[in-house]
């Protein structure tokens, strides 16, 4: 226990800031006119009764309604819950009874109905445990909603790695909004030199770690914004004004020995 804490102690990095989708979880998702209408039939179940497209057409309406009603920029937009807004739309035709349960069940039928596919990155959960017996604490800081992302983490046998999970629908806020990464740094008491943000989207990821005042990880990968450039790994942290690193690709197992080599 001695040498456990020890090394902790000269480790550069202590606190693992993990984004999830396109990080560690690669998902594919199809919310095309079939989703929508196979959503309005289960509507129709209970008596609200739309189309397919009149559901599409209420459901953006809604959203955008409260967007404006946060009056910011999108990326400072409170995260708005989901189910929030199914429930809404079950009111909306005279259905009360019960509208929270079936604005939740809604939306989880929604996501299930746009998944094309959900499934880990090779090694991620090997890479989890090995860097928890090295003596690394791992968060999640995620742009989720919290309907589909706890479930998504309990079938992918995500969670029990992690000491805790922070999902900006809880938040009403999103990365790159550093308030949502202070919620993390501040509710866990973290201190911000020792902490490592992992993500593959350089605006969302990195740029709100950055303006944050966290180190760095960027991985280019297939989820990453096919805008945003390829991984540089010989990149000198220096040159990008604050410690930062980059890895091409989404292999954990080298990851994790990368992450290992960084923080000494």
């Amino acid at each position: 226990v001695t040498l456990f804490l020890l090394g902790r102690i000269f480790m550069q990095y202590t606190d693992l800031i993990f984004d999830l989708y396109g990080t560690l979880v690669d998902i594919h998702t199809e919310e095309d006119a079939s989703v929508w209408e196979k959503c309005a039939l289960y509507f129709g179940f209970y008596g609200a009764l739309y189309t397919g497209e009149e559901l599409k057409e209420a459901f953006r309406f809604a959203m955008r309604r409260r967007e404006a009603q946060a009056g910011q920029s999108y990326e400072c937009f409170p995260d708005i819950p989901f189910e929030l807004v199914m429930e809404e739309l079950f009111q909306a035709k005279g259905i009360s009874e019960n509208s929270a349960l079936l604005g939740i069940q809604a939306a989880q039928l929604f996501r299930i109905l746009s998944i094309e596919y959900i499934r880990l990155y090779p090694h991620v959960l090997q890479a989890l445990d090995a860097l928890r017996e090295k003596g690394y604490r791992l968060w999640l800081l995620s742009n989720a909603q919290r309907v589909f992302t706890e479930y998504e983490l309990r079938y992918l046998g995500l969670g029990r790695q992690l000491d805790g999970i922070c999902i900006s629908s809880d938040y009403r806020c999103r990365k790159p909004d550093v308030r949502f990464f202070n919620a993390l740094v501040q509710e866990q008491k973290l201190d911000k030199s020792k902490c490592l943000m992992i993500g593959n989207d350089l605006h969302t990821d990195i740029g709100g770690a950055k303006a944050a005042g966290l180190a760095t990880f960027y991985m280019h990968t297939n989820l990453t914004p096919p805008d945003q450039r390829t991984a540089d790994p010989d990149k000198d942290p220096a040159v990008y004004s604050g410690p930062h690193w980059e890895f091409e690709g989404y292999d954990w197992a080298k990851i994790c020995d990368l992450i290992g080599k960084i923080s000494g």
